[in-house]
């Protein structure tokens, strides 16, 4: 007998090719560890004028453990590319999740898009420091960006391989800083005063966590890649876990050794003074100008690094939404030679291509508007994300027969939900400040609005599918189910 190929996109994305250590590489590239050292530590002190950044990355890395707690347990239940948005839809029902899937985009694209900004403008700068050659942001941009597109669709394993590089090398070299800045301490002695718990209830605390907590945006992508792993159940949880540990004490680390090379009280005014310059200018007199400079060449690697892995998240639930035909089908498509979602992939890239052409024609400042602006209002999204994604966690076991502990199922969750919400509380109270802005200053109140308009457009659309097409509203949060039923559009019949 002859059986004819199914009238379907390709359900899945390549199975068995990522291991725990390829998606922690992932995870932990978005998060972007030297960017986070050399550039949000200082800013975090710069801006806010607190000296307990250190205590506040800690703070947080236990605040997004207890987040994990849930989401790694509903893991084990729902293996889909969506994440964020799967999850709500099973939780706290599916108009819910098609709100969540709309912010995610925003916000991921916002991320991702943001980070052209900094790796165009800092690789320019390096590039005329180092070189003499005058080369226009934009045109950095495109370089990694055109990268960033051929990777894209790739395969998953390939681009692993790659992060880990780059990761291995940016973190070697942030714990050969932070040695040597802790063994050359300012007062002659190590000083443990930025790390003191008293800075948990001290003034200016929370847009200290503000500022911490952007740096562990990409973490929550373990999920994302759950599809491609060769074990979900098992990878995802401790991927997750590692993810934060990792990152978590890194992030401590670092900004406690910055302020014992400077002294503590003497680290707020010396971020102010050098900004992103000030973890390279402590090290240098110490290591040579060799080290130094691989230093600030992986400062620009671990940038890139954090474009390819926000472009994979944002392909993956473009591929999830498009299988499950809440936006175009045509999304779903993958390559038939590597598995990777094409068809997302591509749809990112001239995104980006679009945004970083029109900033490059209007003359905007890709440091302060593209990179710091848009990548921020992206670190409150996926924060929002986070927050809603918590009380979905106790909405779906309180409705599912699922043999877990209360811990998991709602003590954890309840907590992360109150803290995270808490966070996000002050950051939208402080936006002003995080955006560099003057409270009257429109911008401070029209990003976060954006949000809102995107979790109402997708909200709509949601009522719309369950009227007009009820067969996709049925199948949203079904991940690869949800094709099980034939697409009308025979453009989709076979997979790229």
């Amino acid at each position: 007998m002859t059986h004819n190929p199914p009238d379907t996109v390709s359900a899945v994305l390549a199975r068995g090719r990522l291991g725990i250590p390829s998606v922690v590489f992932f995870v932990i590239a978005a998060a972007a560890p030297l960017t986070v050292v050399a550039g949000g530590a200082t800013t975090g002190y710069a801006v806010t004028g607190v000296t307990g950044i250190p205590v506040a990355y800690l703070v947080v890395a236990v605040v997004l453990a207890l987040f994990a707690v849930g989401y790694v347990a509903m893991s084990r239940r729902i293996v889909n590319a969506g994440a964020f948005y799967t999850y709500v839809a099973r939780g706290l029902g599916r108009p819910s999740g098609v709100a969540a899937a709309f912010v995610a985009l925003l916000a991921y694209n916002a991320m991702q898009i943001g980070l052209y900004g900094g790796f165009g403008a800092v690789l320019a700068q390096f590039l005329q420091a180092r070189y003499g050659l005058n080369i226009a942001w934009w045109v950095c941009a495109l370089a990694g960006w055109a990268v960033v597109a051929v990777l894209g669709v790739l395969r998953i394993d390939l681009n692993g391989k790659v992060l880990a590089v780059m990761l291995i090398g940016e973190c070697a070299v942030a714990l050969l800083f932070d040695t040597v800045m802790l063994t050359r301490p300012a007062d002659g002695s190590l000083t443990f005063n930025t790390l003191a718990p008293s800075h948990i209830v001290a003034a200016g605390i929370g847009a200290a966590l503000v500022t911490a907590i952007t740096g562990f945006v990409g973490f929550e992508g373990t999920v994302v890649f759950s599809e491609e792993t060769k074990d979900p159940r098992r990878t995802v949880a401790r991927a997750t876990y590692i993810a934060v540990a990792v990152t978590g004490l890194l992030y401590g680390l670092s900004a406690w050794a910055m302020s014992v090379a400077t002294g503590p009280d003497q680290i707020v005014a010396a971020a102010r003074t050098e900004g992103t310059d000030l973890i390279f200018n402590l090290v240098s007199p110490h290591l040579g100008d060799t080290v130094v400079t691989i230093g600030r060449l992986l400062f620009i690697t671990s940038l890139f690094a954090a474009l390819l892995s926000f472009h994979h998240t944002v392909a993956r639930y473009l591929f999830a939404l498009g299988r499950e035909r809440v936006l175009p089908a045509v999304l779903a498509r993958t390559s038939r030679r590597t598995g990777a979602p094409k068809a997302g992939s591509l749809t990112q890239s001239l995104l980006a291509l679009a945004v970083i052409a029109g900033y490059a024609l209007a003359g905007a400042d890709p440091i302060v508007h593209l990179f710091f602006w848009i990548t921020v209002t992206g670190g409150l999204g996926v924060l929002i994300l986070m927050t809603v994604t918590s009380a979905a966690v106790i909405g779906f076991f309180a409705t599912t027969d699922h043999g877990e502990s209360a811990w998991r199922t709602w003590i954890a969750p309840l907590a992360a939900t109150l803290a995270l919400g808490a966070i996000l509380a002050v950051t939208l109270q402080e936006f002003d400040t995080l955006l560099g802005v003057d409270a009257t200053n429109p911008l401070r109140w029209a990003f976060p609005a954006a949000y809102a308009a995107a979790g109402l457009a997708g909200l709509l659309w949601a009522l719309l599918l369950r009227t007009l097409r009820p067969d996709a509203y049925a199948a949203i949060g079904l991940g690869a189910a949800s094709v099980a039923a034939p697409l009308r559009d025979p453009a989709l019949r076979q997979p790229v």
